[in-house]
């Protein structure tokens, strides 16, 4: 299991190299749109498990993984990301940064970090409501909103290219801190992932997949511990 302290750059070019790969579904995330939705999931108003928003990253497929290393590589990196996010966030304030195309002349590229911020909105939309309703937390979503198209392509703002583009910039560069104040709207509101549902504990065997929905087996995920 790679822990948070010991997510390196070259961890993360791994990474999206598998995303970009053949063994990952066409459709899958991609690293920038992928880091949007961890950073979603960690600021959100409810804790959401693993279980629930691991199969999302791939879309409609699955991926082919070599071997059970690679696996556990790929995944560990993918929660070491979500871990680092929730440090970051709680005990490095300032610290956050989200990972961002970079255009031919230095912007960076925030709509794929966006689209993937949405996705996982997407998962929990009823309980985004009070933030919406707050006329102060609200406009934290206007830096978000800004990347963002319509089902027809189409900018949420109005603008030239030239002028979309410097506004698109400035909301990028705004993005640790409206994330830290979203985080913070959250933290003390946030509710618990819904449990009530779900059948009584069952013994795992330690080669079973963990139940937490890393796809890594029991004995070395939750059952190291």
């Amino acid at each position: 299991m790679i822990d948070a302290s010991d997510l390196t750059g070259e961890l993360i070019d791994e990474l999206d190299e598998f995303l970009k790969s053949d063994q990952a579904p066409d459709d899958c995330m991609q690293v920038s749109e992928l880091d949007g939705f961890l950073t979603g999931i960690v600021v959100g108003p409810e804790l959401i498990m693993p279980s629930e928003w691991l199969p999302a990253i791939w879309q409609s497929g699955e991926p082919e993984f070599e071997n059970e290393e690679q696996a556990e590589l790929i995944l560990g990196i993918v929660m070491a990301r979500y871990n680092e996010i929730i440090h970051l966030l709680d005990d490095e304030p300032g610290a956050f940064e989200p990972i961002l195309y970079e255009a031919s002349d230095g912007r960076m590229l925030a709509a794929d970090w966006a689209e993937g911020f949405m996705d996982a909105f997407g998962l929990r939309v009823d309980a985004w409501d009070p933030l919406f309703e707050d006329e102060g937390a609200r406009l934290l979503m206007g830096p978000i909103m800004a990347q963002l198209h319509d089902k027809d392509g189409k900018a949420f703002l109005e603008g030239s290219l030239k002028e979309l583009q410097e506004i698109r910039e400035e909301c990028a560069q705004s993005l640790p801190y409206v994330i830290k104040e979203i985080h913070e709207f959250w933290k003390a509101r946030r509710q618990p992932a819904n449990l009530a549902k779900r059948p009584g504990k069952k013994k795992v065997g330690r080669n079973e997949p963990c139940p937490c929905g890393s796809g890594r087996k029991y004995k070395r995920c939750c059952g190291a511990n």
